[in-house]
């Protein structure tokens, strides 16, 4: 499948997380920042590229590269699931091609009707005034 070659050209580099936690925090590396290069990616092909190149453009890089964090949990194993876990759905949303949208016609009957009413309500408001006598 496509996520075995993508989560092999993963990287990841493990750091001290923030937050709650005591002595443990400071002593145990459990944040996971994970980094993927979309450009330069051999188990994508170029129109895969292009759709997640479109889809992440806010979340890349100058250099094209992918960084998720995850400090969720006080295991880096744990975390690193996560992180891979949030990474296989980003790619999966990304790849969905949206169907092009079919402009239509407003048909005619709709337009006939919507003319005789505009006729009739100029009808309605003609008789109200009083005639012309010349």
């Amino acid at each position: 499948m496509l996520f075995e070659g993508l989560i092999s050209e993963l990287k990841f580099k493990a750091i001290r997380s923030s937050g709650s936690g005591g002595q443990h925090v400071n002593k145990v590396s459990s944040k996971i920042e994970l980094y993927f290069n979309l450009v330069d990616s051999k188990a994508l092909s170029d129109d895969e590229k292009e759709l997640l190149l479109e889809y992440l453009k806010s979340r890349l890089t100058k250099e094209g590269i992918l960084q998720l964090q995850c400090d969720e949990s006080r295991s880096q194993h744990k975390n690193k699931e996560l992180a891979i876990k949030r990474f296989t759905d980003i790619i999966a949303q990304g790849l969905i091609v949206k169907k092009k949208r079919k402009p239509t016609r407003t048909p005619k009957s709709v337009i006939k009707k919507r003319l005789d009413n505009k006729k009739k309500r100029s009808d309605k408001k003609v008789n109200r005034k009083k005639p012309d006598i010349e």
